[in-house]
């Protein structure tokens, strides 16, 4: 069994690790030669998509920041109950700004047009003035909120990214705007992260093609319509929402993924040079070699694992009997020829106790099934506390059990049956309140030279019929016997 595992854990082994590297390999040459095309159509995009994803998701803490105070009872009684002190809103947006790390928070009254900022009221918002435009078109705005791109009003020369919101009174009318702001160096940062972690070149432009945030590494002209090669394309990437192309910049291709971000009215730019391409692709042969082997470890271990798991499962429930714990009947014939080559090896005796509780069917009757379950369990419980390592208890049948006693003459199983019968009378189970007690019966056999196992068992089996029909509760042996026809009854379970 353990040859056919072994065989079994090798074969898996090397099935795997073949497997994984001939996908590797296939994997590495068919990208190798499509390498134009995948970077193009698909690595590329794809290094896109998980930046624009991770720049939507550095923007759910301030976007929830905002939501957090547009549903905020305060700001909204504050203003239901007409503005009165202006103090307590300044301080509320002041405590915000602190709290969560805003590099600034606002709220503009619907019905007084003035614009609350931490440091006070900044002015009075008006659709004449450009720079309050925004407000109004917020205003009638289809969403709750929006991420808008634009200078701070408190610092015309920063340049922030403005989560704003919309407040509603308790009947849903709208009452005003409010949110905070993120500095667009917090974005910057960002990209020089993702630089690092995709080895791509990352930055926006405007619609106008003028490139608004990039990272350190950048030192190309600000007009993509200027940037050599670029240039070529740029109508391209500004007629389109999204696309992936190429262009050439001294002899050596550039792909090109472009995103439009209408929360920031920007263009998303990924590129990527062709040798970084190739560089990367083997990299990823290099990382996948490396994971097929450590999954193909992994796997053959837990595999292993639970092949053994199984197997030592099998072993016993084959072995075990469920409910007592007793061995089961079906090892007893192996056991057995254990027992009796090492008895005849060392010209020892070998001997078995054949027993079964007294009126067991009465216990059931009087008591329920789970009652008897729970003799039994303490029955065979009792039994164990008094053989030996060497010997095996087996549950036989119903309420009967064989113990087999290696290395024992008649006397001392007769003995030990006797010192079991005691301490079984002596048994008290406790079962819903109700002391059940029991006594047991017990027939004991000792091997002869022409016994076999069945011939063993059935004396034993008649002795311990005899100690049934002499009134139970008693130990017989099977020396003590008279001789019986083969038709002589067996005892009654």
């Amino acid at each position: 069994m353990r040859d056919r595992k072994f065989r079994f854990i090798i074969l898996l082994t090397a099935l795997l690790i073949s497997s994984f590297l001939f996908i590797s390999l296939v994997s590495y040459f068919s990208a190798h030669k499509a390498i134009a095309t995948q970077v193009e159509k698909t690595t590329l995009p794809l290094t896109s998509d998980n930046i624009y994803s991770e720049i939507q998701r550095d923007l759910l803490k301030p976007i929830s920041i905002s939501t957090m105070m547009a549903k905020d009872t305060f700001v909204r009684d504050w203003v239901i109950n007409g503005e009165g002190t202006q103090k307590d809103i300044i301080h509320y947006l002041k405590e915000v700004k602190q709290s969560y790390g805003a590099i600034t928070s606002f709220f503009i009254s619907e019905k007084t047009r003035l614009y609350y900022h931490p440091s006070g009221i900044l002015k009075k918002v008006e659709p004449s003035d450009d720079q309050d435009k925004w407000y109004f078109r917020f205003r009638d705005f289809t969403s709750d909120y929006e991420v808008n791109v634009d200078t701070d009003t408190a610092d015309r020369s920063s340049l922030t990214i403005f989560i704003n919101h919309k407040v509603f009174d308790y009947a849903g009318g709208y009452i005003g705007a409010i949110g905070v702001g993120l500095s667009v160096d917090s974005v910057q940062s960002l990209i020089e992260s993702y630089k690092q972690r995709y080895d791509r070149q990352v930055f926006f432009i405007n619609k106008e093609g003028i490139v608004t945030l990039h990272g350190s590494s950048y030192g190309e002209e600000k007009d993509i319509h200027k940037i050599n090669g670029l240039s070529s394309i740029a109508d391209k990437i500004l007629d389109s929402e999204r696309s992936s192309l190429v262009y050439k910049k001294n002899s050596e291709n550039i792909y090109l993924n472009s995103r439009f971000i209408p929360e920031f009215n920007w263009y998303l730019i990924v590129s990527q040079q062709e040798k970084e391409a190739e560089i990367r692709i083997q990299n990823i042969l290099i990382t996948n070699l490396a994971v097929s082997l450590a999954a193909s470890i992994v796997i053959v271990f837990l595999v292993n694992l639970i092949i053994s798991g199984y197997q030592k499962n099998l072993e016993t429930m084959a072995t075990t009997d469920k409910l007592t714990g007793a061995a089961s009947r079906q090892i007893f014939n192996s056991l057995f020829n254990q027992a009796l080559s090492h008895s005849k090896r060392n010209q020892r005796l070998l001997s078995v106790i054949m027993l079964d509780i007294d009126y067991f069917k009465k216990i059931n009757d009087e008591h329920g099934h789970p009652a008897g379950d729970r003799v039994l369990k303490v029955f065979v419980a009792t039994i164990k506390n008094s053989i030996r390592e060497s010997d095996t208890l087996f549950r036989w049948g119903g309420e009967e059990f064989l113990i087999l006693l290696p290395d024992t003459n008649m006397e001392a199983a007769r003995t030990l049956a006797e010192k079991i019968r005691l301490t079984v009378a002596d048994m008290a189970v406790t079962f819903s309140g109700e002391v059940i007690s029991a006594t047991t019966s017990a027939g004991v056999a000792s091997i002869t030279d022409t016994d076999t196992a069945d011939a063993l068992i059935t004396r034993a089996d008649k002795a311990l019929y005899s100690a049934k029909e002499n009134g139970r509760n008693r130990v017989e042996s099977s020396v003590n016997l008279p001789p019986a026809s083969d038709n002589a009854p067996q005892h009654s379970l």
